[in-house]
């Protein structure tokens, strides 16, 4: 299953959702889309927007600065 890597640090809100959206536009079930930010919003904004999608979110964890969300496309139509 291929894995696609978002890199949004550095970008402040809403870069890091709009770069993710941008990715899961492209995405197919069953990819993963690994997105790597430094805004501290985009914690409750990932969150939000898998509450809103229905995608899975496999791994949320911080690195540092860096905030690594890990996420199963499994909603597309």
């Amino acid at each position: 299953m291929p894995e696609i890597t978002v890199d949004a640090r550095g970008m402040a809100c809403p870069g890091p959702i709009s770069a993710l959206t941008r990715a899961y536009r492209n995405a197919q079930n069953g990819d993963i889309i690994v997105v790597m930010a430094t805004d501290p919003g985009f914690e409750p904004d990932v969150k939000a927007w898998i509450e809103r999608t229905k995608n899975e979110l496999l791994e949320f964890k911080k690195e540092g600065e860096v905030i690594v969300a890990r996420i199963k496309v499994v909603a597309k139509k």
